[in-house]
Formats: C-alpha cells, structure tokens, sequence
C-alpha cells in the first residue's frame, strides 16, 4: 500500500511540474510558434500572408500548417494539384458558406487521397487560398494522424 501511495505522489509531483513548465512556455513564447524565435515568426507569418506573389488581407496569424510546410518541403513552391482543379472556384470563401452539395465535392476528393497525400493537399489548399468546409475538418484531421 505504502509502495502505491509513493507512485501515486510521485506521478503527480511530475505532472504538475509538467503543468507549470507548460503553462510558462506557452506565456512565454505562444501556444504554437514556441520552437521559433522572433525572426523566423515574423517569416513564416510573411510567407502565410503571400501566395503566388500577391499579398492577402487579413492578420499575421499563423495558419498552423507550418510544421506540415516545412515537412513536405513545400514552402515558396507552387500549389500541387491532386487533381481537384475544380476546387480553384471556392478560393475566398468562408468554410461555413458551402452547400451539401459543394461539401461533397470536397468529401470525395478527401476520401481518394492516400494518407501519406493529405498533408500536401492541406498546404495545397491552403496555397489556393480554399477553405475546407467546416464539416470535414475532423475527417481531415482523421487522415493527417494516420500520416
């Protein structure tokens, strides 16, 4: 019994000092750009805001996709298409403004893509400025954790 008291306090000795040490750097540094320092926020921010050239309005926020960017290697390059050229018509629009019918369209492409292809056509998407509907998200995010 002793034996399980000590485990017992021990793991959440560790888990709070975890909690505190999370609770620093995120005040410290951000919820997401915590592993780059002010020069490389401030670029990728940049690179966020400009697609093909053109500047987009809107804040310097990260889009969140960066680890993905930088992993596929796909950073200053031009959209690849996954043979959803159709898709190009939605650039600009809001993820809650698509019908049933348009969000199928976007289903049916997601559900072709291989898992390994997902990350890509995120950043693809993302290049084009297209958003995903909304109601897909979660099958997206289903697809990019089995990459």
């Amino acid at each position: 019994m002793t034996g399980a008291i000590i485990i017992l306090a021990v793991t959440a000795a560790i888990g709070l000092l975890l909690w505190f040490w999370e609770r620093y750097r995120t005040r410290r540094h951000g919820p997401y750009l915590h592993h780059h320092n002010n020069d490389q926020r401030s670029t990728i921010n940049d690179q966020r805001l400009t697609i093909n050239g053109q500047r987009t309005t809107g804040p310097a926020v990260c889009c969140g996709l960066h680890a993905i960017c930088e992993k596929t290697g796909q950073i200053n390059e031009p959209p690849v298409y996954y043979d959803d050229e159709e898709l190009d018509r939605f650039a600009g629009r809001d993820a809650g403004d698509y019908t049933d019918e348009e969000t199928e369209e976007f289903r049916d492409i997601l559900l072709t893509l291989l898992p390994s292809d997902a990350p890509g056509w995120t950043v693809s998407l993302e290049k084009r400025r297209i958003n995903l509907p909304a109601p897909l998200r979660p099958e997206l995010e289903l697809l990019l954790s089995e990459a």
